[in-house]
């Protein structure tokens, strides 16, 4: 069908509509703005198939439309890139106790921070891939076992979890103090039953060039 001078000049109206909106428009919005005689059905069937082979095309959502990019480019304009999230300080005592202490149950866990761990804590831990379920313990309720991954080891420079800072190195760093109570812990792995001990400073320790990123963490929720 031949679209006359007038139905073309209402196209063009119909057109600039539609870019110019961030929303899709409605029926109603698009007759406001148009001529009382202008044929709206018309008008949209003629624009879609201006813009059927196009990089954007005319969309009909939910009963109003929109121009949206072309599903056949869309590949071509998807960016993506990596975004840096800062641990919370829960989140890093779970880290670090984990590591020290691995296969090691949600309960132990908490038994040593001494607070409730929140599901949040190691939903992080495993959107970063730093952590990764183990197995299951053989006692009642067979609790889930957590564990490190090689992720973790490959962040923080280490090539095995024996290579993990041990009680001396820490003492060197002077991230732990020389007190009595801190002398008679016998493995590095134990110093987390120290109350005086943070675990945030122990992962913030094994790395130097990672310290930034521990700046400014948040307490549990």
């Amino acid at each position: 069908m031949e679209m006359t001078p007038q139905q073309t000049e209402q196209l063009k109206v119909l057109e600039a509509m539609l870019f110019a909106s961030a929303e899709p428009l409605s029926p109603q919005a698009m007759h406001e703005r148009l001529p009382q005689d202008a044929d709206l059905n018309v008008l949209l069937n003629e624009l879609r198939n201006v813009y059927a082979d196009r990089g954007v095309e005319l969309t009909e959502v939910n009963g109003a439309w929109a121009f949206r990019t072309s599903a056949s480019v869309a590949s071509a304009l998807t960016i993506e890139k990596s975004v840096e999230r800062r641990l919370s300080r829960a989140a890093l005592e779970t880290m670090a106790i984990i590591a020290y202490h691995q296969p090691i149950t949600r309960a132990e866990i908490e038994n040593i921070r001494g607070v409730a761990t929140h599901k949040g804590t190691i939903d992080q831990l495993l959107e970063m891939g730093w952590v990764k379920p183990g197995k299951r313990r053989e006692t009642p309720g067979r609790p889930l076992t957590w564990i490190s991954t090689n992720a973790f080891l490959d962040h923080f420079g280490l090539g095995s979890i024996m290579e993990l800072p041990g009680l001396e190195d820490l003492k060197a760093a002077g991230l732990l103090d020389r007190r009595p109570a801190i002398e008679t812990v016998p493995d590095a792995r134990d110093l987390f039953d120290a109350p005086d001990v943070s675990a945030a400073e122990v992962l913030s320790g094994v790395k130097d060039e990672t310290a930034d990123e521990f700046e400014g963490y948040d307490e549990e929720e």
